[in-house]
């Protein structure tokens, strides 16, 4: 099990969810819906705000680590975060931020 910092307001989110039955009942932290549906969401999103790029999961997941990369999160947290089993996999998202602080 990982110990991952979290801001107040994340706190403050699980904390409103560390009571909701279907959590509890899934034992998950937060609601969670499939890919397909949070795909449809983010496609939702991208029209409301006239984005032209296909926002997927993936592509969420992608900006994430490589903003996380660029304020100087460790590669390490940031392969656990995403649930990698090795920092290899993650690494390639140094490669792809020339900002980022290794």
């Amino acid at each position: 099990m990982s110990v991952i910092p979290l801001l107040p307001y994340a706190r403050r989110i699980l904390e409103r969810y560390s009571v909701d039955s279907a959590c509890m009942e899934r034992g998950k932290l937060l609601p969670v819906c499939s890919n397909q549906r949070m795909n449809s969401y983010l496609k939702e999103l991208a029209a409301i705000c006239h984005i032209d790029k296909l926002l997927t999961t993936h592509c969420a997941r992608h900006t994430f680590a490589c903003v996380a990369l660029e304020y100087g999160m460790p590669l390490e947290t940031i392969a656990k975060v995403l649930g990698h089993t090795k920092v290899n996999m993650t690494r390639h998202y140094a490669r792809l931020s020339d900002r980022a602080v290794l």
